[in-house]
């Protein structure tokens, strides 16, 4: 195939959606995988429908340790490689760590940190020996600030993408290959949804600290074109992270301490 193909995790819905139809508005193929696969179908027709380019469609479930060789060998029997990942599939878990079970833990971690890092380990050679590759690990704002309790693994999650993102992004600045973590705020999708603090949430965030998905997945599409390491969609996001930062490290866990809670179902 002549067309470069983009490989979209979490794609059904909110983030991942937008960069399907973002990364399609600029002429790659698509390769969409979540574990819904009649909304996966539903976004293949709209997008093939628009924009003329073709989609394959996994449905798979990154909580089985399988499911990223699958969707490899799966490209590959459709003789495609992987031009440009996404790595947006996550959720999150309400609760402190003692509150779930380790399974639903293992689960979790295995969608949020193995699978991103065993699918860009997986297609990196193959982006290098092209000399072309764009990565963008969909991390969070709450990677970049102090834990907060009731998201006891959340937060580190997303702090390890930026982390990883970053050291890859140094790792491949010479081959052609761009690595981006975005780190997106509260963003209108079905997150809250899924972990019921829809609710909470609302209650408590102004209007002006929200983002619409297709605003975030445009910030980390032009993040990832022009390889800046690290994508802080919104200014205040960006004042959020730029004044955490700044504050000694026993401030910053004392406001997490009393604001967390706000925003995760505790009060």
């Amino acid at each position: 195939m002549d067309r470069k193909l983009a490989l979209v995790t979490g794609a059904s819905a909110g983030i991942g959606a937008a960069f399907a139809r973002i990364y399609a508005g600029h002429g790659y193929d698509l390769a969409l995988t979540a574990r819904r696969g009649d909304r996966l179908e539903r976004l293949a027709d709209e997008i093939r429908l628009k924009h003329g380019v073709e989609t394959l469609v996994i449905a798979a479930d990154l909580a089985d340790p399988e499911t990223p060789g699958v969707i490899l060998d799966h490209l590959a029997a459709h003789g495609r490689v992987v031009d440009a990942l996404v790595n947006n599939a996550g959720y999150g878990i309400r609760g402190g760590l003692l509150e779930t079970s380790w399974e639903t833990h293992e689960a979790f971690l295995r969608v949020m940190l193995t699978a991103p890092t065993e699918l860009a380990y997986r297609v990196l050679s193959g982006m290098v020996e092209r000399r072309f590759g764009r990565i963008v690990n969909v991390a969070s704002l709450a990677g970049l600030i102090p834990g907060s309790p009731g998201a006891t693994l959340y937060g580190a999650v997303k702090s390890y993408l930026v982390k990883a993102s970053q050291s890859l992004h140094l790792e491949t600045l010479d081959k052609g290959v761009h690595v981006s973590a975005l780190c997106p705020g509260f963003t209108y999708s079905e997150f809250h949804d899924v972990n019921d603090t829809r609710e909470q949430i609302s209650r408590n965030t102004p209007p002006w600290m929200w983002m619409g998905a297709d605003e975030v997945a445009a910030a980390g599409y032009e993040a990832a074109e022009a390889n800046r390491p690290i994508c802080v969609p919104g200014a205040p996001n960006k004042a959020i992270a730029a004044t955490v930062k700044m504050l000694p490290d026993e401030w910053a866990l004392a406001l997490m301490a009393s604001q967390g809670p706000r925003f995760r179902g505790k009060v």
